[in-house]
Formats: C-alpha cells, structure tokens, sequence
C-alpha cells in the first residue's frame, strides 16, 4: 500500500509539474511583442531572412530560445532577446506562436521540381536522406521528436540554415543528423529544396 501511495504522490508531481510548464499564450502574446519586429507580431515575418514562427511546434522552439540562451546556437541578437527570459516566458511564447496559423509561402516553379525530388527522394547518389522522413510529406514536422515544421518557409532563411549546418556553424541537431545531410549538400540542392518547401502546405 505504502509503495502505491508513493507511486501516486511521484505521478501527481510530475503532472503538476508538466501543468506549471505548460505555456500560457495570453501572457505568450504579451511577452512575444519584442519578438515582432523580426518575425511579425503572430509569427509570420516580412523578412525573409527571419524565421516565421507561426504554427512551429511549442517544444521545438522552446528548446531554440533556451539554446540561443545557453549559446549552444550561437546568435549574438537572439542571445539578447532571451538573456533575461525564464524558462515559463519561454513556454508562453511559444504556446503563443505555435497556435498562430502559418501564411505559407510560394515556391519559386523553376526549383520546384528538383527540390522535390531532394525532398521526398533524396539523392542516393550522394547518400542524401530524403527530408520528408523527419519533416513530413506536408512539412508538419514532428512536435513529439522536436522536429521543426518547415512549410511555407522563407527561402532564404532555410538555405542561410542549410549552410550553418554544412560548415558547423549552427551543431545544435540531435546526432549531427542535419551537420550530416547538409554537408552532402551543394548550393543548387539547397537552393532548390528551401524553394520547394517555402511552397508546402
């Protein structure tokens, strides 16, 4: 009885804790102000060099922030936006944008044909992993395994990403998974699947 009635009290705190982790997208609005003039004020950028943010999952950018924090994604402007950030701001502003719906984008037709093949196929030739395994046939992502929503994209920031992955400047990916594939990858190949994926919806 003794053990059950511990069992029950770890349950308890653990589903308290997960409650008071949970993100509050009211006080995530609020908190997501200084965020807009970079990534729009629902997380839709007019930049194409910054990130939309709309619909992107709430664990995936949770673990960005406190990685642009801890510096383990190096990003001096990013480091500054999140320096003073707890770990609920955080929470918050991300169950804000993650709820906010994606614009989307519109793929440029003339790559469209090799991005798509770089995206469902790969390219065996290169030993290349097709992206849609971890990304999804409609660039959803996969939340539980904080792999991001991609659809609807900027190009340009996907292709900027790309690149930091392939040199080693952004290592923030789980097994080097993305280190890998994008360094397998030349400049046409990611111009071609970042223009590809700015059309998925």
């Amino acid at each position: 009885m003794k053990k059950i009635f511990i069992m029950f009290a770890v349950l308890a705190t653990f589903l308290t804790g997960a409650a008071t982790a949970a993100g509050n997208q009211e006080a995530g609005k609020a908190r997501s102000r200084a965020c807009a003039g970079c990534h729009g004020t629902d997380g839709n950028s007019a930049i194409p060099q910054n990130p939309n943010l709309a619909g992107q999952g709430a664990a995936y950018l949770v673990k960005q922030m406190k990685e642009f924090k801890s510096k383990k994604r190096d990003n001096a402007t990013m480091f500054g936006m999140v320096a003073a950030l707890s770990d609920q701001d955080m929470e918050d502003i991300a169950a804000y944008f993650s709820a906010n719906k994606a614009k989307g984008g519109k793929a440029d037709a003339r790559l469209v044909k090799q991005g798509e093949q770089i995206y469902r196929s790969g390219a065996a030739s290169k030993g290349l992993s097709a992206c849609i395994g971890c990304h999804g046939p409609t660039g959803a992502g996969n939340a539980a395994a904080r792999f991001p929503a991609l659809s609807g994209q900027h190009s340009e920031y996907t292709v900027n990403q790309l690149k930091a992955f392939s040199t080693g400047k952004r290592s923030n990916d789980a097994g080097k998974m993305m280190q890998n594939i994008a360094g397998k990858m030349n400049s046409s190949d990611m111009q071609a699947v970042a223009a590809y994926i700015s059309g998925l919806k």
